[in-house]
């Protein structure tokens, strides 16, 4: 598909829940389940924006008439969830992690940030607002297509988790509302599927490099806008995974072509994304009427002092290929698995860097595909390592000695301990002198059996070449 032909245009919503306490007040961010403590039944009604007018899709949703039950948890609720408390100072913490992510971005920051209401009566809020506040604008992000802009960075209130719809009730859980989430608005350069793909995709890396992002399905959420010429501009919600994007973007042009061939009449809209990658309609389109300001929360001038820049994903990866010598695919897996090996290295300095990222990222997956054990190893990596770090036993055993925690929560380093060269060589001779006719490959499994986790691997190999030559 030629997509500069058609006049394809689409640009990027991406929210990000960050890992702190809520946005509003100091209850924990952890989303419950489970029975709740209490339930509480409301009603809403659309107010009308700054404009005068009601939003079109704030009615369009009153018009259901339905009634909402939450369920509240106690830790994870307060009053201010309820709409029976006003807000609290905004969240420091989440607030310092938005700054930080303008700077990444290239953004212009606010010199005031005013926190707005933005109308919501579909029952993800109790307010029939959502709290959100413009943080930064005028950004970009390079890819391997081109500059992509960020219009806007802003913080606001996660919404409240949807768990039963029905006919005249919706059921919702209030531990998910008020968790800080950060909305990231990109421009309209993004000139094909595949693009807006890489553009999520970059995005996303940079908001996990903070380290202050929550993690899961449910924790980060894309939107695509798109239009074609002469069609009006879709708005299309709900991806979870990356992989679908483009697909449901094809989907949503062929509709649209098909409906211009037809000489359809259409409006904007807000659709919803299928598992099968196909959209459908969802609300009308909001816009500027659903907007006001918020009179419970004072104007915040930010604190540029304290914003300190994480080192990108990307970039430590690149660095620690180039500085340890390890591989590319080892050193994204340590980047993007935040694994601190400059720190690792550093106190370690006799183990390979290499072999302590694999201790991390690689032995328990061998670990339980070998034996079905799960196994933690940063529960173990100090005493382990340390004892790698010292040579009192070889990284052969490491492995060996992860099962045992695995099996038992303790290990006996005794029974790992290296062996003397000297020993080594005489007993690699034993085993050859007693099996004469055997193939080399045949011999080596016979020492590897006997010696596992008490010999290095290489070493065993050496000395069986010296013999064998003999």
């Amino acid at each position: 598909m030629n997509y500069n032909e058609i006049g394809f245009k689409c640009g990027l919503e991406i929210h990000q829940q960050l890992d702190t306490s809520k946005l509003f007040c100091n209850c924990s961010s952890e989303i419950r389940s489970g029975k709740p403590d209490k339930m509480f039944r409301r009603r809403l009604r659309a107010a009308a924006g700054e404009s005068g007018r009601v939003d079109a899709a704030a009615e369009h949703e009153q018009k259901k008439g339905k009634y909402f039950d939450y369920q509240y948890y106690n830790g994870g609720s307060c009053l201010v969830e309820l709409d029976e408390e006003p807000p609290r100072c905004i969240n420091q913490e989440a607030l310092q992690v938005a700054i930080q992510l303008s700077q990444l971005l290239n953004m212009k920051i606010s010199d005031q940030i005013q926190v707005m209401r933005k109308t919501v009566v579909d029952g993800s809020n109790t307010t029939g607002f959502q709290r959100t506040a413009l943080v930064a604008r005028d950004g970009f992000i390079e890819t391997s297509k081109g500059r992509v802009t960020i219009q806007t960075l802003c913080i606001e209130e996660e919404s409240a988790q949807l768990i039963e719809r029905n006919k005249t009730h919706d059921v919702y859980n209030l531990s998910r509302l008020g968790i800080p989430l950060i909305e990231i608005a990109t421009g309209t350069e993004i000139v094909d599927p595949t693009h807006a793909m890489e553009a999520a995709e970059k995005i996303g890396m940079i908001l996990r490099s903070t380290r202050k992002v929550k993690r899961g399905i449910g924790t980060i959420r894309q939107d695509v806008n798109l239009s074609i010429a002469g069609m009006p501009r879709m708005e299309i919600k709900g991806f979870q995974e990356l992989k679908s994007i483009p697909k449901i973007i094809d989907w949503e042009i062929r509709r649209l072509e098909h409906a211009k061939s037809k000489g359809e009449k259409m409006a904007s809209e807000v659709r919803k994304a299928e598992p099968d990658f196909t959209t459908k309609f969802l609300r009308p389109m909001p816009g500027a009427d659903r907007m006001y300001p918020e009179t419970d929360v004072v104007p915040i001038v930010p604190n540029m002092d304290k914003a300190d820049l994480p080192e990108l994903i990307d970039e430590k990866a690149k660095r620690y290929e180039k500085e340890f010598g390890i591989s590319r695919e080892l050193a994204g897996l340590a980047a993007h698995n935040h694994l601190d090996l400059d720190a690792y290295a550093a106190r370690f300095r006799n183990v390979k860097p290499g072999f302590i990222a694999e201790f991390f990222l690689t032995l328990p997956k061998e670990i339980k595909r070998r034996y079905d054990l799960s196994i933690e190893p940063g529960k173990y990596a100090d005493e382990i390592l340390a004892r790698l770090d010292q040579g009192k036993v070889p990284k052969e055993a490491a492995i060996e000695i992860l099962v045992e925690f695995a099996k038992t929560g303790k290990a006996d380093y005794s029974r790992f301990a290296g062996i003397p060269d000297g020993e080594l060589e005489a007993e690699i001779n034993k085993i050859v002198e007693s099996n004469p006719g055997k193939s080399q490959g045949a011999l080596m499994g016979m020492v590897m059996a006997k010696f596992r986790g008490k010999a290095d691997g290489k070493k065993i190999a050496d000395f069986l070449n010296k013999i064998l030559k003999k």
